[in-house]
């Protein structure tokens, strides 16, 4: 029979040295991650029985259990899941390779630094947190896929032993794990710590947890449970312990459905993105059960990819056992509820924007991304669903606004929605464009995200009112009769200069013209045709896209007292020092590069020295 000694990975030493001396002020969780791996176990052989009942011909009793040995300092916990071979134990407990453990070991460090509590679950590693509170541990595991028992065992110390031997006696399936209880944790090894500790955190254990005799958890899941019986803190546990984050979610929604469509769902909406959200790596999807059977970690189908962010549980009763996962994605009754919970989180989300609107907020700033790609994916075609579930911050008040409260407030007169491109809040404020908006009664909209404008492209126009950015070069709406006929006198007593500057400018600009609406401003820039200033800084970041060009509109401010300058210079070359330090200005305000810093400055100082 096979023995080995292997050392463990390096990263793997460092996290069990941080583990056995981290001064950690929630040692109690080892407990629940202990159980969830065993909850897990079971899960995986169910699964694997619906194919091939033979693995059930020892026993279907499905349980964990807890036990002390005072005299030994040792704290037990078994379970009747599906075991591990030889080279299992070595994939899984002899690495963390797949368990982000670089990141968790900085996050480790921070959390001991912070007296942060709670964060082994959401990496994956719970295994190795029984290091806190243990001086050694053995594992005995029996896979049904094995004719020997495996044992492991490890003191922490960077070395771990394993080895086959006889089967035994009592243990005809699944794991033991022994723990050696340290001399700071011997509180483990007391009844009432450890059903504390159960109860506490892995209540809702959908196999029976025993201590002795005693059944310590109500397995009924939670989800199944009348919502009214239901507290807070269950929720929140539930969740912490089946997803593995450090902190409660940020919402739950609770839904049962009866009728023709029958199923129960329990969604949560986590307060963070996970660490691989958007990575390759990522899986959403969520955990489909049927008949008290886990049947699939992350089905996909049952939950639209601008929901990807959300985690939970869908429990039917109506798919069949042995249908195989191919079949499953294709199944008439799954796909009916997937359309079913999609339409019940767009009316849970919009109600918390109307009744909780801090929270949306919440979510917005960490999520909201995902719903945006929604509203553009697949040439818009879910844009109608997503509308209502956007919010932007605005110049009414400063704050967040749906596009529906936008309508709700425009003034008659107005047909349009208009909005404002830039990298943050701050600085859109001032722009003297938008106090121009501001000065008329007219809301803006700041959009601060490089795919805002997109998403508003897609949309093309909301209750009939279509989208149009402030420095859109048809804003006709923006002037009365006498501000527009005061313009275009000035364009035709100016159109020899006007005509000169574009000459001057040459292919920078597609045309020169003169805006009574530029606030204080001297000059500014504007765009006609499909690609806004945005859109090109965006895409100018997109390798092969550095072509992309908006046509650009040069605007002066005829009330300024550099239009007169310009007017009075006589020198070309100064003229053309002069508008060449002006449109790169313009640039400078819209976001964008200017093309030469060097020449810039220079003709800059020439110009302030003169």
């Amino acid at each position: 029979m096979r023995k080995q000694t292997e050392n463990f990975q390096a990263e793997t030493k460092e996290l069990l040295n941080l583990m056995i001396h981290s001064i950690y002020t929630n040692k109690e969780i080892f407990l629940r991650e202990l159980i969830s791996n065993a909850s897990d176990a079971i899960d995986k052989l169910k699964f694997k029985s619906l194919t091939d009942t033979e693995l059930l011909k020892d026993s279907k009793d499905f349980k964990i259990e807890i036990k002390v040995d005072k005299d030994k300092n040792q704290l037990i916990i078994e379970d009747t899941g599906i075991g591990m071979t030889f080279n299992e134990v070595n994939e899984n407990i002899g690495t963390i390779a797949k368990s982000g453990s670089k990141a968790f070991i900085e996050k480790f460090k921070e959390a001991k630094e912070n007296e942060q509590l709670d964060i082994i679950g959401q990496f994956g590693v719970g295994f190795y947190s029984a290091f806190m509170v243990s001086s050694d541990i053995t594992l005995y595991t029996k896979s049904p896929y094995s004719d020997v028992t495996i044992k492991w065992s490890s003191k922490g110390d960077g070395t771990y032993e394993i080895e086959e031997i006889e089967n035994l006696e009592d243990l005809k399936r699944g794991t033991r794990i022994v723990l050696t209880i340290n001399e700071e944790s011997k509180e483990f090894l007391e009844d009432y710590k450890i059903r504390t500790v159960v109860r506490k955190h892995s209540n809702s254990i959908k196999y029976p947890i025993y201590f002795g005799e005693e059944k310590l958890n109500d397995e009924t899941p939670l989800w199944k449970k009348d919502k009214k019986d239901i507290t807070e803190e269950q929720y929140n546990e539930f969740y912490k312990n089946t997803f593995y984050d450090h902190e409660d979610p940020l919402l739950h929604f609770h839904l049962k459905v009866q009728g023709s469509l029958e199923y129960t769902a329990l969604i949560y909406i986590p307060k963070r993105t996970p660490m691989d959200f958007y990575t390759r790596d990522y899986k959403r999807g969520l955990q489909l059960y049927t008949k008290n059977v886990f049947i699939m970690e992350n089905a996909e189908s049952l939950i639209p990819e601008y929901f990807s962010f959300m985690k939970g549980i869908v429990d039917t009763d109506n798919l069949s056992l042995n249908i195989s996962r191919e079949i499953l994605q294709q199944d008439n009754e799954l796909i009916k509820i997937s359309k079913n919970i999609e339409k019940k989180i767009e009316t849970e989300l919009k109600k918390l924007i109307k009744d909780d609107r801090e929270k949306y907020i919440t979510l917005w700033e960490t999520f909201g991304r995902t719903i945006k790609f929604g509203v553009q994916d697949m040439f818009g075609i879910n844009k109608e669903k997503l509308q209502d579930l956007l919010i932007f911050k605005s110049s009414f008040e400063d704050k967040y606004t749906t596009l529906k409260e936008y309508v709700e407030r425009m003034k008659e007169e107005q047909k349009e929605i208009y909005y404002v491109t830039g990298e943050n809040e701050e600085f859109l404020k001032v722009l003297p464009k938008v106090k121009v908006f501001k000065d008329k009664g007219f809301e803006v909209l700041y959009l601060t995200d490089r795919i805002d404008e997109f998403t508003l492209k897609t949309l093309m126009k909301y209750n009939e009112k279509i989208f149009k950015s402030i420095n859109d070069s048809d804003l006709s709406n923006l002037e009365d009769e006498k501000e527009k006929e005061t313009r275009e006198n000035l364009e035709k007593e100016n159109k020899t200069l006007l005509e000169k500057i574009k000459n001057l400018l040459g292919e920078k600009i597609e045309e020169v013209r003169l805006n009574n609406n530029l606030g204080s401003g001297a000059v500014g820039l504007a765009s006609k045709g499909e690609i806004s200033l945005e859109m090109e800084k965006t895409l100018s970041e997109i390798p092969g896209n550095e072509n992309i060009k908006a046509q650009k509109i040069l605007e002066f401010n005829p009330t300024h007292p550099l239009f007169e300058k310009i007017k009075n210079i006589s020198d070309e070359d100064e003229l053309k020092d002069l508008l060449y330090v002006l449109y790169n200005q313009s640039l400078l305000i819209e976001g964008l590069q200017i093309e030469n810093p060097v020449e810039f400055a220079e003709k800059l100082n020439k110009i302030i020295s003169k």
